[in-house]
């Protein structure tokens, strides 16, 4: 379990990384930066570790009865919406904002709700502890909230503009996206423990316990990507932005492509094993542990990149919130020790 922890808070710190990329994807059109990272990240490299750890990866997850796999490639799908959203909302409140609010809603609904769906989860020795994190989370999210809110008003007064955070309508329109990102991610956890019997069927064709987990993954994000690329393809039509792959200068944008792609899928690697050491209920505390540790990670880079320049009093709220996050995590810590 310790080990698991370990190999947990290892995902956390990719998690809160691989989003600052997305601050650096012009001339790069968003909709093209985002399926680059969305082919990379959630085709190539899921299912050609798949293909390497798996015996027979296809034939394990064909001999799955086809309600379990359209369920959790439907929470993929449910998902990608979410992963789209996130995107877009690093355009329009910044990182810290993004991760601050995505993360704790995706890990408070990402952990509740595969554990609703156990028999007798009320039963569970850990539950009240699981629901006190979760509720304590919440508060933190609303903090983090309060704290982008109070950054922006800053910025409406003094005139003085905020390195990568628009202002005005924009920003409130960056608010509503990034609460539905918050909702909608939540499902890839919840995709992924409704997927364990495709990985109890690699297991069956010889897989390791821990390699296992990819095969879960496959089908999952092969779900997600469905809408990333539908929306990516959409949109770059409707924009009329497909010229934008071959514009001059666009190596940077290509590279941090790749590495948020690289860096987003060591995490959901690292964190399936992870989450596999950790027992039963590895699935459901995992997540908002990984999560809510990748709080502190992501506003280090975005104090690093000037997103909270000159605004100090906003700062503080920031740093409560995400110490209350913090704290929800340590909470949802010990419910799986008991």
């Amino acid at each position: 379990m310790i080990v698991g922890f370990i190999i947990v808070l290892v995902a956390s710190f990719l998690l809160g990384t691989f989003g600052l990329g997305m601050k650096y994807s012009k001339p790069l059109a968003w909709e093209a930066f985002w399926s680059v990272h969305a082919v990379i990240g959630m085709v190539l490299l899921p299912t050609t570790i798949a293909l390497l750890v798996v015996p027979d990866l296809w034939q394990s997850i064909g001999v799955v009865p086809g309600e379990v796999l359209f369920k959790a490639a439907l929470f993929g799908f449910i998902w990608g919406i979410g992963g789209m959203l996130f995107g877009m909302s690093v355009q329009y409140v910044g990182v810290s904002l993004t991760y601050g609010v995505v993360m704790g809603l995706c890990g408070a609904l990402g952990g509740v709700i595969p554990l609703f769906q156990m028999e007798d989860f009320a039963a569970k020795p850990g539950f009240p502890y699981i629901m006190l994190g979760v509720a304590v989370m919440l508060v933190g999210v609303g903090i983090v909230a309060l704290a982008g809110i109070q950054r922006e008003k800053l910025v409406a007064t003094s005139g003085a503009a905020v390195e990568g955070v628009k202002s005005g309508k924009d920003f409130r329109k960056g608010i509503v996206i990034v609460i539905a990102s918050g909702i909608f991610s939540a499902f890839i956890n919840i995709g992924f423990a409704n997927a364990a019997p495709v990985a109890e069927s690699a297991i069956a064709s010889g897989a390791h316990p821990l390699a296992s987990v990819f095969a879960s993954w496959v089908v999952v994000l092969w779900g997600g990507v469905s809408f990333s690329l539908i929306y990516a393809a959409v949109t770059l039509t409707k924009n009329k932005t497909w010229h934008t792959f071959t514009l001059p200068k666009t190596g940077n944008a290509y590279k941090w492509g790749v590495l948020t792609a690289v860096l987003w899928f060591a995490f959901i690697g690292i964190y399936g094993v992870g989450t596999a050491k950790m027992g039963e209920l590895g699935a459901v505390i995992g997540w908002p542990v990984c999560v809510g540790l990748s709080l502190i990670f992501s506003n280090y880079w975005a104090i690093r990149s000037g997103e909270w320049n000159g605004a100090e009093k906003p700062k503080k709220i920031l740093f409560l919130g995400v110490g209350i996050l913090i704290g929800a995590t340590l909470i949802l810590a010990f419910a799986n020790t008991i």
